[in-house]
């Protein structure tokens, strides 16, 4: 997500912009209980009706983008013949037709392109969520202040449940950029929400928001736990029994059959719930929940990567990495590990990052501020003895082979995955500023460097901007590896540049990058408006040259799968890499650091990691060299 959400969002209620719009960043500024009253406002969905509808670019603007875009990956002669194709396709009668049936389809939706992404690219996807989908959150170290495992999961679970209460009586301001309101449709899917396994694609599926239990999953078994006016210290009276529960036996793996194929784990969920009426209640009882927290008795992780992998896939390091223990994919799960750090396995088809690094920053900052009340008011607070955690049982006498068939497959799986959180913290965001360059611009050129020194040549970029100032608006693709990135990748390696010009040709490329995230956010990029052109080529009709050119598919072949999340409440973040051989990059860009998690197949996620710190310690070097051999110039003119 290419917008700081520092600079992307209001977190609260009457919360005002971001600390990048120019003012203090209030992540946790409405950490009050919710009232009920009907005369207080609701704005968190006020602002639908009047959001704009998601625009058709024109075929001249999109293809004129994807021909600029092909320029730095073919060679003149295949560039001729791409731009043969496009000439010959917005000449062509199909292309208008193409064109009227999506402008038409825009006329009759809230958005031309919302069901068709979900499906295709979420729903709709039959492989593996995990690592495929599915990302991740390491919230930083010391946030616990000493709590052992169950206090700071009962903390933390106050803090959700206080920002449910804001989504759930909609008196959450709605998230917005340059005072921009941004669409709210997929907090729906936040809480009480689940992605069902169905074929041919899953659905979604969000329960109704008075459900205000959650499920503790430990030692691989399952627990249900009322929250509804519930304190800190009885949400942690009934964790502390649960543990003591849990550790007489562990569970069967159920969960590791989330992580499998789509279609593998629908047969599997309609025959379980089939094989006893107990099995269905207990799917119902984990699909309804707020959301799944796992509490790990295992070793409490150590180092960033250890810690990746344990909220990634429920491993602790590589050796252990395709256990999924202790997890369910098909939910949002907060993570506490014995010694009470924490982190978060964020479910992804139906909201991206944003929404959910929200939730993240007012538990967490909310907390740390102390604002978030861990001891109920007595007008809020439940009368009622706390119920007894209520174990979930399932009958598996069938299934115990499957599950077990499963699990090596899933091992089979992540022993392809290599993972390397690389903490490059000789500077960030103030000194790039500096530098009078966007700071996301210049983390995208370490990218563009690192991987063409690597490779000999760009690498085919995604990174991602979101699009929600439009109603239903989720991404659209930045494509970062330009033509003026190339050049100045280029500069950086050839003895016989200055640096005066590698300064020049960095900024070029800067400008360049800043121009196609501004269409991106626009939603004048080229991907999603090829997708839709090319969803309407019907039955029976011939598909456009200019998709089936070999420059089409290189051209979005992502190596490079690149999104960034910003915030100080976390100590990195990631996901799976899009393609075999490419590498998923998340990044964060803060104050005096820059932090990416590097996940790839390729079996280099250390050195690409070198690469990057490499490359930035080197952009930086040359800008300075280029300051002083500009400031050598004017003193020798005076």
């Amino acid at each position: 997500m290419t917008i700081p959400l520092w600079q992307a969002r209001q977190a609260g209620a009457g919360a005002g912009a971001g600390a990048g719009a120019g003012g203090q960043s209030r992540p946790f500024s409405s950490a009050k209980p919710a009232k009920s009253q009907s005369s207080e406002p609701k704005p968190l969905y006020a602002a639908q009706s009047s959001l704009p509808h998601l625009p058709v670019p024109t075929l001249s603007s999109t293809f004129s983008k994807y021909v600029e875009t092909l320029q730095p990956l073919l060679t003149p002669s295949q560039l001729d013949h791409s731009k043969s194709l496009v000439r010959d396709f917005l000449q062509s009668e199909q292309a208008q037709i193409l064109q009227k049936r999506l402008e038409d389809r825009a006329a009759e939706k809230d958005s031309w392109l919302s069901e068709w992404w979900n499906e295709t690219a979420y729903m709709g996807y039959r492989g593996r969520i995990l690592p495929n989908v599915s990302y991740f959150y390491i919230h930083a170290k010391g946030l616990a202040k000493g709590k052992d495992q169950v206090e700071r999961a009962a903390e933390l679970v106050r803090g959700i449940v206080e920002f449910k209460k804001l989504v759930v009586s909609e008196r959450l301001a709605p998230e917005s950029v340059k005072g921009q309101p941004l669409c709210s449709a997929s907090y729906k899917y936040m809480f009480n929400a689940v992605r069902v396994p169905t074929k041919p694609a899953d659905v979604p599926k969000a329960y109704a928001g008075d459900l205000e239990h959650i499920v503790v999953l430990c030692n691989n078994r399952y627990f249900k736990v009322d929250t509804k006016g519930r304190s800190a210290s009885e949400l942690s009276d009934a964790f502390r029994k649960i543990k003591e529960t849990a550790k007489s036996q562990q569970g069967i793996n159920l969960g590791v059959l989330t992580a499998d194929d789509r279609d593998v784990w629908t047969d599997i969920r309609d025959k379980l719930i089939k094989t006893s009426a107990a099995n269905g209640k207990a799917i119902e009882t984990i699909d309804s929940a707020i959301l799944l927290v796992c509490l790990d008795d295992a070793p409490a992780p150590q180092g960033e990567d250890q810690r990746a992998w344990r909220y990634w896939v429920g491993g602790s390091d590589r050796k252990a990495k395709g256990k999924a223990l202790n997890r369910w994919f098909d939910k949002h799960q907060l993570i506490v590990d014995e010694n009470g750090g924490s982190g978060f396995n964020g479910e992804h088809s139906m909201l991206d990052g944003t929404p959910t690094l929200r939730l993240n920053e007012f538990m967490l900052g909310g907390l740390e501020k102390g604002v978030i009340p861990l001891e109920l008011p007595e007008a809020e607070r439940n009368t009622e003895p706390m119920p007894e955690p209520e174990e979930i049982t399932f009958d598996l006498r069938k299934l115990k082979t499957v599950i077990k068939e499963s699990q090596k497959g899933f091992e089979r799986e992540m022993k392809l995955q290599d993972l390397k959180m690389v903490n490059f913290d000789e500077y960030g965001k103030n000194a790039i500023k500096g530098y009078k360059i966007s700071p996301d611009a210049w983390a995208q050129m370490i990218k563009q460097l690192a991987f063409f020194r690597s490779f000999g040549r760009p690498g085919v970029t995604y990174e991602s901007c979101q699009t929600r100032k439009y109603l239903l608006g989720r991404t659209e693709v930045i494509r970062s590896a330009s033509a003026e990135a190339k050049a100045f990748c280029e500069a950086m390696d050839d003895a016989s540049a200055s640096d005066t010009e590698r300064e020049r040709r960095l900024r070029r490329a800067g400008e360049r990058h800043l121009q196609y995230a501004a269409w991106a956010a626009d939603a004048q990029g080229v991907d999603r408006h090829m997708f839709g052109l090319r969803k309407l080529v019907k039955e029976g009709e011939k598909m456009p040259a200019v998709f089936e050119d070999e420059a089409f598919s290189k051209s979005s072949h992502w190596e490079m799968s690149t999104s960034q999340l910003s915030t100080p409440y976390f100590d990195g973040w990631g996901y799976g890499e899009v393609v075999d051989d490419g590498y998923g990059l998340s990044y964060e860009i803060n104050n005096d650091s820059i932090r990416w998690c590097v996940t790839t197949k390729n079996n280099d996620a250390a050195k690409f990691g070198e690469a990057l710190k490499t490359a930035a310690r080197d952009i930086r070097k040359m800008m300075d060299r280029a300051k002083d051999a500009v400031g050598g110039e004017q003193k020798a003119k005076l």
